[in-house]
């Protein structure tokens, strides 16, 4: 391809944004695994190496990708107590990450250090400071609550389908593993809402 041909391609038409946005839209039809930089190139009718000029490789890709759904989560109309303000950003983290098909394992992936991440963490470290948590006790209780978050939501999203209580029940003997037995009624997929709250309590007190 010449120069001229890929500033072509390169057009007023494709940036960055569209390619992330075209990669998104991609994640919620087929899922992540099915994610390529040739999937997206076909779906916007360029070339592969037309996107890469943009992203430069699919690691870097998938970051953009999941600075995009921090940038989904809004911050305005948060309340002024600084627990409810932090219950309440990461709650909207939570749903802006099921917004997303596989959204928590695209996140969980990436360790993105840009702009709407950054805001996001600003956000929720500096409520914990207004709280009086201390600089550490802010910082890791913020590592806490995005594992938190990622990871009860990624479980979520992948027993879509396939339920693990129902999984469990099959797998799980009253004489062999009897504390087990006696707590798969808790597992239920619905109350995944359930213990989303939970955890926050846990975290926050």
């Amino acid at each position: 391809m010449t120069k001229k041909q890929a500033n072509a391609e390169r057009g007023p038409r494709l940036d960055t944004a569209t390619v992330v946005r075209t990669a998104l839209e991609l994640l919620d039809e087929n899922g992540l695994d099915a994610l390529s930089t040739r999937a997206v190139a076909d779906r916007l009718g360029v070339r592969m190496n037309t996107v890469l000029w943009h992203v430069k490789t699919k690691a870097r890709l998938l970051e953009l990708m999941a600075d995009a759904v921090a940038g989904e989560v809004p911050l305005d109309g948060l309340p002024d107590a600084w627990d409810a303000r932090a219950r309440e950003i990461v709650r909207r983290y939570r749903r802006a990450l099921l917004a997303h098909r596989d959204g928590a394992a695209l996140v969980a992936g990436t360790y993105p250090a840009e702009p709407h991440t950054l805001r996001l963490a600003e956000a929720l470290v500096g409520t914990l400071l207004d709280g009086g948590r201390t600089e550490r006790e802010a910082a890791w209780t913020t590592w806490t609550l995005v594992y938190l978050t990622l990871g009860l939501t990624q479980e979520e999203q992948a027993a879509a389908g396939r339920p693990l209580a129902d999984r469990l029940a099959q797998a799980v003997s009253a004489t062999t593993h009897p504390a087990l037995h006696r707590t798969l009624g808790h597992l239920a997929a619905e109350s995944f809402a359930e213990r989303f709250e939970f955890g926050l309590d846990a975290v926050l007190g």
